[in-house]
């Protein structure tokens, strides 16, 4: 069922109409209708649709970050700041009322605002007066402003939004391939100065009731959500840090960008990674001392930066340096003096066969450039976009009991040559090539005794899947990590693989 609604006329009537308001007298509010489309499912999907887009209404916006919920009950609030009057509606009872806090991306340009949602059903003592058994719910959305040069930008500058769903229960006697059809509506209360033909309203009306009719069809037709963010920590406290971040570096790091690549979409997505370890090293550590990081892979070095000027100890490498180590590149004391936080090194675990460590010194390959994978004991490891270090990742933090995340990009096997994941034994699982890459080398980690965890990053990318380790499900000590290296494809070919990459010119990228 495409989606193409119904326009009301101009002078059409209120299809929802005020009964009383509990604070206020005088003329009722006229609810004016503007558009409205048949639909397929029913009013509990269509209330499960609604409520899901209240508490997420950066589905509708992408000017938003979040909805932080401040009341959810069947009672209304004692009055919250400017919290309008709770309207009553002929023919319907309230069921619920949610007050939640719009929480825009940029705080510096537009602010939060504070918005009563309620949910009315039609009672079960009205359905001797209903045509044909029909069944009724509506959801309204009341802003706390009490004027349209109030309302922030993201906001339709009305007093408030209705959206009604309206459907004919089937009989008991009904056959069963019979068609029950139903329509969803949506009116506007204007504000007294609004200008009604305001195209832009039109649109937004358009919008939102479009959403809720791809939503509600999507789940007649079996959609079942398979990406779950927000799964390791709450949303408004990685977003928050984010907000900050961003607020903190982002003009600077955009306009003095040195790399040849998109500087939007690096600083935006390594701020994001940035917020998010920082909120999961609160929970990990506290206020306790803070282990030290690595990035293996660092790329640019952006993320290495950003977290040491968060006040976080740790450091970077890749085989190829970038442009911008000269200005994101810090000096470290350590036991050996002052040491670079970015270096350029390759990555040499000490599984590797020493067969192929003989042939270094004919490779013309020096060996201070050679780094074997061992570090302190619990040195958070962060392997983002890595590529060739992906699948060893886990391996060699378990062989230097260190946790980790890592973010695949690029299939590679454990020879850092190109690779084609086996599709993901459960069926249920996309079979594209990175939802094989990520199940393969979440194998891995599992085989090295880590206990696995998934969180889908709130990052600018579609391989956004972070992979954790933080905890163990068996000592090392009694994991065969050789037998482990042998049975995902060994390691010959492995140095051949690192001088080459080592060689390649950058590209700028990560």
């Amino acid at each position: 069922m495409g989606f193409a609604p119904q326009v009301f006329a101009d002078d059409a009537p209120s299809v929802i109409f005020q009964d009383h308001l509990q604070d206020a007298g005088g003329d009722l509010p006229n609810w004016h209708p503007l558009l409205h489309h048949s639909c397929s499912f029913d009013s509990a999907i269509f209330t499960d649709v609604m409520i899901n887009l209240i508490k997420n209404p950066n589905i509708n916006s992408s000017w938003l970050f979040r909805a932080d919920i401040i009341h959810d009950s069947e009672a209304i609030p004692s009055r919250l700041g400017d919290m309008p009057a709770i309207p009553s509606f002929l023919g319907f009872e309230r069921r619920r009322c949610i007050v939640r806090t719009l929480i825009p991306r940029n705080t510096l340009r537009d602010k939060p605002l504070d918005q009563t949602c309620l949910v009315y059903v039609t009672p079960v003592h009205h359905e001797h007066e209903q045509v044909g058994g029909t069944q009724r719910t509506l959801v309204l959305y009341l802003p706390h402003v009490s004027s349209s040069s109030e309302m922030p930008f993201y906001h339709p500058k009305v007093a408030g939004i209705a959206f009604l769903h309206e459907r004919t229960e089937p009989e008991p006697e009904s056959e069963p391939e019979t068609e029950f059809l139903g329509s969803i509506s949506i009116s506007y209360l204007f504000f007294d100065d609004s200008n009604r033909s305001e195209a832009k309203l039109t649109r937004t009306a358009f919008h939102l009731l479009e959403a809720i009719h791809k939503h509600g069809e999507g789940r007649v037709n079996g959609y079942q959500k398979r990406v779950h963010h927000d799964v390791l920590l709450p949303q408004a406290r990685v977003q928050n840090t984010y907000t900050a971040l961003k607020q903190k570096y982002s003009r600077a790091l955009i306009a003095g960008w040195s790399e040849t690549t998109d500087p939007v979409k690096h600083v935006f997505e390594d701020l994001s990674i940035a917020s998010f370890l920082i909120e999961l090293w609160k929970d990990m550590y506290g206020k306790g001392p803070f282990p030290g990081f690595v990035d293996i892979g660092c790329g640019n070095g952006l993320l290495v930066h950003l977290l040491i000027q968060e006040g976080f100890r740790g450091w970077g490498f890749d085989a190829r340096g970038r442009k911008s180590w000269a200005t994101y590149n810090t000096k470290l004391q350590s036991p050996a003096g002052l040491e670079d936080s970015l270096r350029q090194l390759v990555l040499l675990p000490s599984l590797v066969s020493k067969e192929q460590l003989s042939k270094i010194s004919s490779e013309n390959f020096s060996e201070e450039l050679i780094h074997d994978g061992r570090f302190p004991k619990g040195t958070f490891i962060i392997s983002n976009h890595a590529d060739e270090l992906t699948p060893w990742t886990p391996i060699i933090a378990a062989i230097s009991d260190c946790p980790f995340i890592m973010i695949p990009c690029c299939s590679h096997d454990l020879t850092g040559k190109r690779y084609r994941a086996p599709p993901p034994k459960d069926k249920t699982k996309s079979h594209s090539a990175y939802s094989s890459l990520v199940d393969w080398v979440a194998a891995i980690a599992k085989d090295c005794g880590w206990e696995v965890e998934q969180e889908m990053m709130r990052i600018p990318s579609t391989r956004n899947t972070g992979i954790l380790g933080r905890r163990r499900t068996t000592e090392t000590s009694s994991v065969d990590i050789p037998a482990i290296v042998a049975r995902y494809g060994g390691t010959a070919g492995y140095l051949e693989t690192v001088i080459k990459l080592a060689n390649k010119p950058s590209s700028g990228g990560h």
